[in-house]
């Protein structure tokens, strides 16, 4: 059985994932500046800029992830380089007939949608080849900072790898329980309010998981919850 718990928690500012790339500043510099010299048709050059200014918050609004966007730099890199390539190459043509040059920049544009949704998605997949806890360094796309993704693997080849597996994640949950209600009874009750939760914590499939039911959780009814769902 392969299964995925994802523990890993959303920031709050959008930004996309490319954004977070070292050379997208200067490329993006360089295609908004130039965009004026790629096509007969002189509607095309505002359209074509402003989806070059909204290319991050644009991205973000079509990942459409049920997922926080966390990307690791070497999924990262290998979607930037390909979009570049991309760019450059349709940079590299001269004059465009009225209508072609913001079509093409819609069609990269929803490549580098799908191919960063495939990066997320493979990279918490990745978690099904481990047993138990695992984590792996990524960054957000919210607001480009170094972060890190917690997940659960079933990839286990005994029992006694199975026990040790939800021993641990009994261990996680505890001890972020813990630390939830001790950070909750040192900020403000509004502050508390907007305290994210890890998202397998407010899964109605894992409500066997929720805070709630942590005091009288067993290895069993633990290891049971997990394995109906």
């Amino acid at each position: 059985m392969a299964l995925l718990l994802c523990l890993g928690l959303t920031a709050a500012l959008a930004r996309g994932c490319l954004h977070c790339h070292g050379n997208f500043s200067e490329k993006f510099s360089f295609y908004r500046h130039h965009v004026n010299l790629k096509s007969w048709w002189v509607g095309d050059i505002p359209v074509s800029g402003l989806l070059l200014s909204d290319w991050s918050q644009d991205t973000m609004k079509e990942l459409h992830l049920a997922i926080p966007a966390e990307i690791t730099r070497e999924k990262l890199n290998q979607v930037a380089n390909a979009v570049y390539q991309k760019m450059d190459q349709l940079y590299q043509g001269k004059m465009y007939f009225p209508g072609y040059f913001p079509n093409e920049l819609r069609a990269i544009f929803r490549e580098q949608v799908h191919l960063i949704q495939n990066a997320i998605i493979e990279s918490r997949i990745d978690c099904q080849r481990h047993c138990g806890i695992f984590q792996y360094a990524t960054i957000s796309c919210t607001n480009c900072t170094d972060s890190h993704v917690v997940c659960f693997g079933y990839n286990c080849e005994s029992s006694a790898q199975w026990e040790t597996a939800v021993q641990g994640l009994l261990r996680y949950i505890n001890k972020w329980h813990k630390q939830d209600d001790h950070t909750r009874h040192r900020i403000s009750p509004l502050s508390w309010m907007h305290r994210t939760t890890p998202a397998f914590l407010m899964s109605p499939s894992f409500a066997c998981l929720e805070p709630p039911h942590l005091a009288n959780l067993t290895l069993e009814n633990a290891s049971e919850c997990l394995t109906q769902h």
